[in-house]
């Protein structure tokens, strides 16, 4: 027994002496100041790599705070998140490959190349030629008794009959005429004053002369057009009393109209008078038109950082209507034989004063970096690049809002957040979640950051997935545009109720959208533009004033024009009109079911503020 208790003594010694040499992985002792502590194999302030540690929610991996503790939206404990691994920088993020397959993410080498012989694409529409317009008008004083025009675009020839007036005016002189004639040969000059009297008022002398012969006062007189062309205004009503020189009609004639295009700033160098341009149209996709650049607008339009450009088409045959959209095509366009970076529009995504691009960080790896970058001149499908990436770098051309999504989930830079992470860990949408962290914008802020309030909007690529889009996903869609036309005519008559009820209905109706039935890029498109629509439906239901949603209304209507643009807008074609007045001179979209502007932003004397920039066709 003795011998056994030895053997055991030996043993639990060694335990012992074990444990005090190699236990200590996960507890050090040190002496400082004379006492004794014990700290953590991990740094007592969550420092990895040299970086602060951050907390994510397993269930809202959107969700980075700087501390551990619950999470906002479920209330969950918060999980240490993974930084550095793979050698990654804090603004880099890696992507699966069966990610990458899914969504068909595709990336080019970016190389140097000359832009020569290029073209040079604008947008514009067809107006009237100022120079053929003309207004009818009464050359006498009267009440009229029939109008024989009673539509707009109606066509009038020089000479045809418009309307018949009774003028007092008119009758006296026909009285005059008749007492001068028994006295021509007495009173010559009193007679010719007399006939020059009538003829001021454009009666011919035939008309004078059958006066005369007659003896008898015409009551109604006839107003003859003195010029051809097509009706664009009725400017008067039968049984209305008229001033001497009043307009009866606004008559165009359209034998040949304006092309009319916008120039934005980094384009006005390459065009000039005399500039030969390519013309496209909807209306005639199998037609090219020929016209040349008669005008460049010396003013800038400050609102849109435009300039008008125009040009004349002969219309003989009266293919071209007035607010027919156009696509202009300058052809021949160089930039002196500089090498330029260029890059298809499709890698480019618009966030508002940024150009973003990504970047594949590692050759072998999908590791991802956003980089920002200054835009050139845009030509076709293509824009020039002058800052921001290099010849040599792979870049993402396709699948571009999917892989932003990602860094989005992964709290890295993204369009939605340019220093990366959300706005006090707060997930994008929960208003007033602002968490305190010095240096961080409140989520308001954020979310309105991440939109685009200008014109440029309109510049970013449209997607159309049309033909692959299945009927359920077509049918949830129109709920959710039929729930925003009823917002947006709720906001133009600062209905409170209305507002509340049907920011109600779209929050509803955006989250009954089923995605899955969608494949593909049309799919990851949807994915990342419903959390957009889904971020400020909620922030305008939630909104408290008529101000408020009109607010957030600004940058729901942005998402959804695009979405409607993807998968078209069902039954009826939409319009998309703008305001440069709205959002505090920014500007801002909306869409209507209406080509008459109804402005949801603007106070009731200013609800016809805006004009008509896009026509998005129905899927009828």
């Amino acid at each position: 027994m003795k011998k056994y208790s030895i053997y055991i003594g030996i043993l639990i010694g060694g335990l012992v002496l074990g444990y005090l040499l190699f236990g200590g992985g996960s507890s050090e002792k040190t002496m400082k100041s004379g006492e004794m502590t014990e700290t953590s194999g991990e740094h007592a302030h969550g420092m990895e790599n040299g970086e602060p540690q951050m907390w994510t929610c397993s269930m809202h991996p959107q969700i980075m705070l700087p501390e551990p503790g619950d999470c906002p939206i479920c209330g969950m404990d918060l999980i240490p998140a993974e930084q550095g691994a793979g050698g990654l920088t804090t603004d880099q993020f890696k992507m699966t490959e069966n990610a990458l397959a899914l969504a068909n993410i595709q990336t080019t080498l970016v190389g140097g190349s000359r832009m020569e012989d290029n073209t040079l694409v604008l947008s514009g529409k067809v107006m009237e030629n100022e120079e053929l317009n003309a207004v009818q008008v009464s050359y006498f004083a009267g009440r009229i008794e029939k109008l024989y025009i009673n539509f707009t675009g109606e066509q009038v020839n020089r000479g045809q009959l418009l309307a018949t007036i009774y003028s007092p005016e008119l009758v006296s002189a026909q009285q005059e005429l008749l007492t001068t004639a028994s006295l021509k040969e007495s009173q010559p000059g009193l007679y010719k004053a007399v006939r020059n009297k009538l003829k001021l008022w454009k009666l011919s002398e035939k008309q004078i002369n059958s006066i005369e012969s007659s003896g008898q006062v015409k009551e109604n007189f006839p107003v003859y057009a003195t010029v051809s062309g097509t009706v664009t205004e009725k400017m008067a009503q039968e049984g209305d009393y008229i001033k001497q020189g009043q307009p009866l009609y606004k008559i165009a004639n359209l034998s040949s109209v304006w092309a009319m295009f916008d120039a934005y700033e980094n384009q006005i160098s390459s065009l000039k008078e005399g500039q030969e341009i390519q013309i496209a149209t909807n209306a005639y996709p199998a037609k090219e038109f020929t016209a040349k650049i008669s005008f460049i607008d010396p003013v800038l339009n400050t609102a849109s950082r435009t300039v008008m450009i125009r040009a004349v088409l002969p219309n003989k045959e009266n293919l071209f209507k007035p607010g027919m959209f156009l696509q202009g095509m300058v052809k021949g366009i160089t930039n002196d034989g500089n090498e330029t970076i260029v890059v298809p529009q499709s890698a480019v995504l618009w966030t508002g004063e940024r150009s973003v691009v990504y970047v594949k960080a590692q050759e072998d790896e999908p590791v991802f970096e956003l980089r920002e970058v200054k835009l050139g001149k845009s030509r076709g499908d293509q824009y020039e690049i002058l800052e921001g990436i290099q010849n040599g770098e792979q870049i993402v051309t396709q699948g571009t809002f999917t892989v932003d999504a990602a860094a989005q989930l992964r709290g890295k830079k993204s369009m939605m957040s340019p220093e990366g992470g959300t706005a006090g860990g707060a997930m994008p949408g929960m208003p007033g979640m602002n968490m305190g962290n010095e240096g961080q914008m409140d989520n308001k802020e954020m979310i309105k950051k991440g939109q685009v309030s200008t014109e440029k909007f309109l510049e970013g690529k449209a997607y159309d997935f049309r033909k692959e889009t299945p009927e359920p996903f077509r049918q949830q869609l129109d709920a959710v545009i039929d729930a925003y036309l009823s917002l947006k005519d709720g906001l133009v008559q600062a209905d409170e109720k209305a507002t509340s009820k049907y920011s109600s209905e779209l929050l509803e109706a955006l989250q009954n959208v089923d995605g899955n039935v969608l494949k593909g890029e049309a799919k990851a498109f949807w994915e990342e533009k419903k959390s957009f629509l889904m971020q400020h439906a909620k922030l305008c239901k939630e909104a408290s004033t008529i101000a408020g949603k009109r607010e957030n209304f600004i940058y729901l209507s942005q998402p959804l024009i695009k979405v409607v643009e993807a998968y078209g807008p069902g039954d009826e074609k939409l319009y998309v009109d703008f305001c440069p007045m709205a959002n505090n001179n920014k500007g801002a979209f909306w869409l209507s079911a209406d080509q008459e502007i109804q402005n949801p932003f603007m106070a009731a004397d200013m609800r016809s503020c805006g004009e008509v920039k896009q026509e998005i066709a129905s899927n009828k």
